[in-house]
């Protein structure tokens, strides 16, 4: 016999210490529109529900032929009707199980059917937010979205429905016969019910405060986890010698989680020891009064055994009902949550009847594009309280409270400059616009170099020529159409970019190299790594280009991760390049590979490269200074040298400084 959403061996135990104290609102719009993903799946729905009417009939019959056995069968001496009897108790729960076998099916298509559905929507809706989003969003909120709350959601249709209609049709059902066997034992079961189901509440309570204890402790141990044995946090315990430190620190929180545990343990067993008193002396009464009853001749000894089996069933089911309420209010929530990043508005997104860019020329223009990163709440995700996941802890090591709204100025707010740059400006770069009325053209085939300060804004003029971004004012033209008029995938087909920190995936060389382009054949990845001078390195590796580079390219050399960034922009062959040219923390050799790179990357391109060396600067066709978020000074390396501004002063301290052998004419 199917019981959907118990939560834990005990009826409603689990669900009623993991409730909420106060009751989540489900309006009919929410309700409306949950319905709608249920139904693609309402034949299933359907059958599920003829099932749990099959199978509440045959609970039904068991107790009946016991009492028939005790009764008739057994006193008449009819051995016949003893064997049919017998081999219909065989029989019940061999059916039983075929329905339970076929309804869990039902259940299981329904289940991981919504579960498919949400989370295509979500991954789908998240793919098409701005960077923005992902820049002010915790990537903990995102998992636990696409996860928890579609489990969430998922259990609403698939467990709180279907254990909601199951409980509420086998209560009816139990009562009704019940009813017909002995009126009098009925109510008496009916009277004890209130006194069963406020000791478990009262317990239930102090259950629920532990159990949410105890799931912030394992959240705060799980973070803990999260931060010290990934790649990056393993590599500074043991770099500063901290591992006793943590060792000692995951003890403390793992003690405190063991604690917990115990301490649930033992208020459960209170509470089931509480219940089960409370059942006994139900179930004392009905056999004390139906006994007696018995005794008078008012109705026979089959008659309460089958009434006390059916009293078992009957309590279990309105034990049930009891949190069902909140059980499928909690679930709404989830779907609340699920709908809220599927309703969110995409801030970079296609306008109607947008132009498709084919084979651009690659003119780029800036006309007075000025820029203000929004630091405010507007199209992010409310902040979540949820209990035992890491989203909801405190700061990983210290403990301290975790503030998780972004501030302005904070890091990463005013996009992250190179470490590498000169870190003494002119003047501080704080300031509340990132880019201040930048105009300049950039031909086709012209190599345009940015320099300035660090925080100067270089980088956050780079996101808005991909679209990461959108200019608050002002306009970008590529050969002449504004940037907002063109589809964003034609647009990412004509650009190409090269962040400082250069992303590979867990995978193959092959599988990152294919990212730029999936149909490329093997010539054509070989061609490419060999203008990015890697090809011969991944020759020398043990699989070649069937070789795992690890966690964001972990097991490769930096010079190594950037050619391959190189190389995967090479076999993308974009029109326009957008480079960060970071080298200042590489050996002389990859400095040179990939300054030869960058001569077959850039060939025939326009590029907008934030330059870094020397070399770069010499070549360029066009300077551009900035300062504070604006265009300060433009020209060659000569003009801007004799003109002995802001460009003198960074080629003084840095530029010239720096000079390496692979900027020598």
């Amino acid at each position: 016999m199917m019981r959907g959403g118990g939560g834990g061996p005990h009826g409603g135990w689990g669900s009623m210490i993991n409730a909420p104290d106060e009751r989540p609102q489900v309006t009919w719009e929410l309700l409306r529109r949950v319905l709608t993903y249920a139904r693609p799946y309402r034949g299933q729905i359907a059958a599920m529900l003829m099932i749990i009417l099959l199978s509440t009939g045959l609970s039904l019959l068991a107790p009946l032929i016991m009492r028939d056995l005790i009764d008739y069968t057994i006193p008449s001496g009819d051995v016949q009707r003893l064997i049919g009897l017998a081999l219909i108790l065989l029989i019940l729960p061999i059916l039983s199980s075929v329905i339970n076998i076929t309804n869990r099916r039902f259940n299981a298509r329904v289940g991981e059917g919504v579960t498919y559905d949400l989370r295509v929507a979500l991954y789908s809706r998240l793919q098409r937010m701005s960077l923005r989003f992902f820049t002010n969003t915790r990537v903990g909120e995102l998992m636990s979205r696409l996860n928890n709350d579609v489990v969430g959601a998922q259990n609403a249709i698939s467990n709180t429905i279907v254990a909601l209609i199951t409980n509420t049709i086998q209560a009816i059902a139990m009562l009704i016969v019940m009813l017909g066997m002995e009126w009098r034992l009925t109510l008496l079961s009916v009277l004890i019910m209130p006194l069963f189901i406020l000791a478990a509440r009262l317990l239930a309570g102090r259950l629920r405060s532990i159990a949410r204890a105890q799931m912030d402790a394992n959240a705060s141990m799980n973070a803990m986890m999260n931060e010290t044995l990934n790649i990056g946090g393993a590599l500074l315990v043991k770099l500063f010698g901290r591992r006793n430190q943590e060792v000692e620190r995951f003890q403390q929180r793992a003690s405190e989680v063991r604690n917990r545990g115990v301490d649930r343990a033992m208020w459960g067993s209170l509470l089931f020891a509480i219940i089960g008193l409370v059942s006994a002396v139900g179930t004392a009464l009905v056999y004390g009064i139906g006994g007696y009853l018995a005794i008078q001749k008012a109705f026979t000894v089959g008659t309460i055994v089958a009434f006390g089996s059916y009293l078992g069933n009957l309590y279990g089911a309105f034990q049930q009902l009891t949190n069902a309420p909140v059980d499928f209010a909690t679930s709404m929530v989830s779907f609340e949550r699920v709908f809220e990043v599927i309703d969110l508005p995409a801030e970079i997104d296609d306008k109607p009847g947008a132009a498709t860019l084919r084979q651009a020329q690659g003119e780029l223009r800036f006309e007075d594009v000025s820029f203000k990163y929004d630091v405010g709440q507007k199209n992010l995700l409310n902040q979540v309280k949820r209990m035992g996941q890491i989203d909801t802890v405190t700061t990983a090591l210290s403990g301290a409270v975790n503030d998780a709204k972004p501030k302005a100025g904070a890091p990463g707010m005013k996009g992250a400059e190179s470490p590498s740059e000169i870190e003494s400006a002119v003047r501080s770069q704080a300031r509340e616009d990132a880019l201040d009325a930048i105009s300049f053209t950039v031909k086709p085939g012209q190599l345009v170099a940015l320099v300035g300060p660090s925080g100067a804004g270089k980088t956050t003029l780079t996101y808005l020529i991909p679209r990461l971004y959108d200019p608050t004012g002002g306009c970008i033209r590529i050969d002449g159409h504004d940037l907002r008029d063109v589809s964003l995938d034609s647009l990412s087909e004509q650009i190409g970019m090269v962040t400082q920190e250069s992303h590979l995936f867990h995978d193959t060389i092959r599988t990152n190299l294919l990212y730029a382009r999936l149909n490329a054949t093997q010539a054509e990845l070989e061609a490419a790594a060999r203008a990015a001078n890697i090809h011969h390195f991944i020759c020398e590796l043990p699989k070649g280009y069937d070789t795992v580079v690890g966690e964001r390219g972990y097991r490769l050399s930096g010079g190594e991760k950037q050619r391959l960034a190189l190389a995967r922009v090479i076999l993308k062959d974009p029109r326009i390049l957008v480079l960060d040219e970071a080298t200042s923390s590489l050996d002389s050799e990859s400095e040179a590979l990939i300054q030869e790179a960058l001569k077959h990357v850039m060939a025939g391109r326009t590029s907008i490269v934030i330059a870094h060396r020397l070399s770069t600067i010499l070549a360029a066709d066009l300077i551009l200074v900035m300062d504070r978020g604006r265009i300060v000074e433009s020209g060659k390396h000569h003009e801007l040298l004799d003109r002995g501004g802001l460009y003198a002063h960074l080629y003084q301290t840095q530029f010239n400084r720096a000079a390496s052998p692979v900027d020598a004419p």
